[in-house]
């Protein structure tokens, strides 16, 4: 079956009441780089083609979710190195965990926005569903 719709670029767009600290968290702690800014929007690339856009919700017509049922999971290189990376920049996340044939580990923004950074493990079995 042919798909209907073939996406060239994503952009998932997070609105926050906690918007400036929000930015601060993926442009100055993450280091993402800036691709589009304004007094209310600010799009950081993640990929070439896949990118993630931060909005104040007190400016647009969408509300905030405040991080309820909001999830981001990217892939890394290295789990570890990513969670040690954190940490020495004062962000929390929790213990590296295994599930999905993965090793994976979790910190929140800001908003309360949770992120997931996993790295395969195809060589145990997963146990732990969520």
């Amino acid at each position: 079956m042919t798909p209907i719709l073939a996406p060239r670029r994503t952009n998932t767009i997070l609105y926050c009441h906690h918007w400036q600290a929000t930015v601060e968290f993926y442009r100055d702690q993450l280091a993402l780089p800036v691709i589009f800014a304004n007094d209310w929007f600010v799009e950081f690339a993640l990929t070439d083609s896949s990118f993630l856009s931060i909005a104040n919700a007190a400016r647009a017509t969408i509300d905030a979710v405040q991080g309820q049922g909001i999830t981001l999971t990217w892939q890394v290189d290295d789990v570890a190195a990513s969670k040690a990376g954190l940490e020495q920049r004062g962000i929390a996340t929790t213990p590296i965990q295994h599930k999905w044939q993965a090793q994976v580990c979790y910190c929140t923004d800001p908003e309360g926005h949770r992120l997931e950074l996993w790295t395969p493990d195809p060589t145990d079995e997963d146990t732990t569903d969520e």
